[in-house]
């Protein structure tokens, strides 16, 4: 049986592996969101299971389109099973960030051979994910945003450090010297900055909670004048919606407590030494990337274009795993990683330059 488009047209070889093409896709996509929902429980399993009987459905479109010279099954491919490794062994995040990608790039709403039902579930889809996405967003935000800062800091300054003391024309042992040093009190400055910070965040928190001491005055206040009005009115509430929940509290049918007092619980969330040793230990595999040429003996101009390279390289990657996250453009925010970082280096070669002449 010869197969057919959409609008009654004889298919084309070249129609026949675009709509393989798509099969491909979809079958991979419902593969990635199969494997995701092993891993889940609840709602998030739903969900993603949801997800990958609409990639089915959209699998028979294809699939009838093809009919007979669709000779045999599209293979999930190297790359999405490594993609469901790296979800199993770190998390899925990264997984669900790359599927809204694909989601929001879908052609369907474009190509006449699907259907407006198959573009718009894509467009729906696209959403579901991001939701998804941004549960695991927010669980690693802490831990990220230490994550690439700490790296980001430690390339940057140090490249900068390094670059401007060798153009000041010292020697090389100088040179490796500074960027050790400048390696050790920028790790040390980040990991006791990060420390004082998560430690003095939790303290506030924790002084905006309700008080033990205050729920054990609850079962004497004077109904009549109900003072604990006005502490959920200190917190934010109405008059009314303060006077319905006090009634409430004093009836015994709700805590004292469970007041939302604006403050973001989820930036307290972790341990303040851990915060501060992995502040310490990326913000040193950053700055060690431009003392590396140094460690192993280049010296003047090569030496600078290898760090420079190096340090090139580590913000583009550091860039590309924000915009991935972020689900924003990876080549956008991998360019702007590098350009922030070459701009400051490039102020302080200049520095070195004009010191190193003004000493000669």
């Amino acid at each position: 049986m010869t197969s057919t488009r959409l609008s009654g047209a004889p298919a084309s070889a070249r129609d026949h592996r675009r709509w393989r093409r798509y099969l491909a896709d979809e079958r991979e996509e419902g593969f990635v969101y199969r494997d995701l929902a092993q891993r889940r429980s609840g709602a998030e399993r739903e969900i993603l299971l949801g997800l990958a009987d609409a990639e089915t459905r959209h699998e028979q479109h294809w699939r009838a389109l093809l009919g007979d010279d669709l000779k045999s099954e599209p293979k999930v491919s190297l790359r999405t099973r490594a993609l469901a490794m790296l979800a199993r062994r770190f998390g899925s995040v990264f997984v669900l960030a790359l599927m809204q990608r694909t989601e929001t790039r879908s052609p369907y709403g474009v190509d006449s051979d699907a259907t407006e039902s198959m573009a718009a579930d894509e467009r729906i889809h696209a959403e579901v994910v991001r939701g998804l996405a941004e549960r695991g967003r927010s669980r690693i935000s802490g831990t990220f945003r230490a994550a690439v800062f700490g790296a980001n800091d430690g390339l940057v300054s140090n490249l900068a450090l390094v670059l401007g003391v060798s153009a000041s024309g010292i020697g090389p042992s100088a040179v490796l010297f500074t960027g050790i040093a400048g390696l050790l009190a920028g790790a040390l400055s980040m990991g006791a900055g990060e420390f004082v910070s998560v430690r003095s965040q939790r303290e506030l928190l924790a002084g905006s909670r309700p008080s033990e001491a205050a729920s054990t005055a609850v079962a004497s206040l004077d109904v009549e004048e109900n003072e604990l009005e006005l502490v959920y009115r200190a917190r934010g509430m109405t008059p009314e919606d303060a006077a319905t929940r006090a009634r409430s509290v004093l009836r015994g049918n709700e805590p004292l407590g469970g007041v939302d007092s604006g403050s973001d619980e989820h930036e307290a969330i972790g341990s303040s030494f851990g915060a501060a040793i992995s502040s310490f230990i990326f913000f040193a595999s950053g700055a060690i990337i431009p003392v590396l040429p140094y460690l192993f003996g280049m010296t003047g101009l090569p030496a600078v274009l290898v760090a420079s390279g190096l340090v090139g390289i580590a913000l583009l990657l550091t860039g590309t795993i924000v915009g991935l996250l972020s689900g924003t453009s990876l080549f956008i925010r991998a360019i702007r990683q590098l350009l922030i970082g070459y701009g400051a280096a490039a102020a302080t070669y200049a520095l070195g330059l004009l010191f190193g002449a003004t000493l000669s």
